[in-house]
């Protein structure tokens, strides 16, 4: 095993001293220093089971967290149609983005301080048994707990990045988190065509998604458990002090940033889509949950925590704050895309394409932003530079697609591509910046849960704007183009409603005085309108963009910190431990 640093004349105090210093409790909190030097690695170690046993788990549990949400979204519709109708269909997505986005912050800090071993096997397991659910749910509300066991697992399998990139050397952290993205190529990026093949080309329909995941989950918890093995808790404080960190730690921070990010995503969600805007339940919402996210903060910092769910110093680092700004401003503009995209592709651009069609052109923004994130994990050099560039490429592309129209559908998807590959690329460079910028590698979690959680506010909140911009422009651009050529081309005033019921079923034998010009001048009509609804989304996401290409000017020069040392190495235990410190 390599030779681990010995611990500091701090460190060995505080397993000794009945009542610490305020310092010593910092030290202690943050536990043992695993680092290891790249000399003192053992020769082979990348090859052992134990790393590349780790490496599978990782990625494959990766996979499974983003396609929990990713498989099951393009087919709500097909589902609700087997097992519904039901009007909670939305609660189906809503309850996996809330659990997972919850749950990074918790998951980051909680594995600093208490290990993260059997966090990540509980994790797989509980997304296993989520999948099981959700595979013979009779009916939609099983299918909503379902998926929400399946997103409390996936707030585990998301947080990729702090335990892959304390594995492997700084230097190759960029690089080891592509291999990650890896495994999002199948679940991911081609995941409305393989959504699309269950339903429409098996005889299990819908329910082989499910099956799917309760086979890749079932691998990667036997994974976790039979490899990864970082450092425990004992490892890490010493033995017989479980109870004393339970005892202290921020259950008070917990439950209000829980309930804060729950009810502010849940009214930002349910906006315009569940209940109008000014609703007593968006209202409320989102009120009680931003009153309770500016209380976290006043307990975080004025509260005596010993173990605070979120230490207020990593706000000082202006390296780490420039990345996590970059990195969900980012991850916005993809979630634009990954909004609009696959109801342009349906809307303007599938003429006499059937659904498998539709479903591989929606591929493209998902397969874009993997295809960037590989590309910019081999690039590890002057990642300020690199970062400013691609940021600034990427928003003008996505800006430029407000000039694409329903005559320009291979404009749109050369643009649709490139847009997310620069932005992914964006992402891979700060995902892996954020981790390297930290003052102490022993709260990578911390830090990298709290940008993780973020990356997701701020996403959903970009996301909600784009959402009501478009909502309220197509309210606009439908009733002024659309009745108008329906009636200049011979349909009847009193079949117009019937004419736009039609055109969202794609069924127009049940509108009175149509024919076949009357139904292509009424669809190339309402293509026009929701291509210049499309437009005004596309130009909205400049405002955003604009904010990350100024943001983009403070990131930081990581050049020097890219070194080989290595955070955590894996396969010791406590009985290792106790002989190397007899020793």
């Amino acid at each position: 095993m390599a030779e681990k640093r010995n611990p500091s004349v701090t460190e060995t105090q505080h397993v000794e001293t009945a009542s610490p210093t305020s310092s010593d409790v910092l030290e202690d909190v943050k536990g043992c220093d695993f680092t290891v030097a790249e000399a003192d690695i053992p020769p082979g170690y990348f090859r052992s089971a134990h790393f590349l046993g780790s490496m599978f788990a990782i990625g494959s549990a990766f996979g499974c967290g983003v396609a929990g949400f990713t498989l099951a979204a393009p087919i709500l519709t097909y589902i609700d149609a087997d097992i519904g109708p039901n009007p909670n269909l939305t609660w189906v997505a809503l309850s996996y983005l809330l659990t997972s986005s919850i749950g990074l912050i918790i998951v980051g800090r909680l594995t600093d301080i208490f290990g993260r071993r059997w966090f990540f096997i509980t994790g797989s397991a509980i997304a296993t048994i989520g999948s099981v659910v959700c595979a013979t749910a009779p009916s939609i509300p099983a299918l909503i707990a379902g998926e929400t066991l399946v997103g409390v697992g996936a707030s585990v399998q998301l947080s990729y990045a702090f335990v892959v990139s304390e594995i492997v050397p700084m230097k190759w952290r960029s690089l080891a988190q592509g291999y990650v993205f890896l495994w999002g190529i199948p679940f991911s990026g081609f995941a409305p065509a393989i959504s699309y093949a269950f339903v429409f080309k098996t005889s299990v329909g819908w329910r082989g998604v499910y099956y799917l995941l309760i086979a890749v989950n079932a691998v990667s918890t036997l994974t976790w458990y039979l490899f990864y093995k970082p450092p425990s808790f004992t490892m890490k404080h010493g033995y017989g002090r479980k109870m004393e960190f339970l005892k202290h730690f921020d259950y008070i921070g917990t439950l209000l940033a829980t309930l804060g990010l729950l009810l502010f995503l849940m009214g930002l969600s349910w906006g315009g889509t569940l209940y109008a805007w000014d609703s007593a339940h968006v209202v409320s919402a989102v009120v009680v949950g931003v009153a309770l996210l500016i209380a976290f903060f006043l307990w975080e910092a004025w509260a005596p925590l010993r173990e605070p769910l979120l230490p207020l110093y990593l706000f000082r680092n202006r390296g780490w704050n420039v990345s996590v700004i970059l990195w969900s401003l980012g991850a916005s503009t993809y979630y634009a895309l990954a909004i609009l995209w696959p109801s342009m592709v349906a809307t303007l651009y599938r003429g006499n394409h059937g659904f498998m069609w539709v479903g591989w052109i929606s591929c493209l923004s998902n397969c874009g932003i993997l295809f960037g994130e590989y590309c910019g994990a081999w690039l590890k050099r002057r990642t300020d530079i690199q970062i400013r560039v691609v940021f600034i490429i990427g928003s003008a592309l996505l800006g430029a697609m407000a000039a694409c129209t329903p005559d320009t559908p291979v404009m749109a998807c050369v643009l649709a591509f490139l847009t997310t590959a620069f932005i992914g690329w964006n992402e891979i460079l700060n995902s892996a910046v954020a981790t390297i910028v930290i003052d102490d590698q022993r709260e990578i979690g911390t830090a990298t849960g709290a940008g993780g959680s973020a990356r997701s506010t701020i996403s959903t909140i970009c996301s909600t704007v784009y959402t009501v911009v478009l909502s309220n422009r197509l309210a606009q651009t439908i009733p002024a183009k659309v009745p108008p050529a329906l009636i200049s081309a011979g349909l009847p005033a009193s079949s117009v409603t019937a004419f736009l019921g039609g055109i969202a079923i794609g069924n127009f034998d049940d509108v009175p005085g149509s024919s076949p010009s009357i139904i292509a001048a009424g669809v190339r009509a309402y293509q026009e309108a929701s291509s210049s609804a499309f437009s005004t989304v596309f130009l909205a996401t400049l405002g955003f963009s604009g904010v990350g290409i100024i943001v983009s000017w403070w990131c930081p020069n990581v050049d020097k910190l890219l070194v080989g040392d290595v955070a955590v190495t894996l396969g010791e235990t406590d009985a290792t431990k106790i002989k190397d410190e007899k020793a």
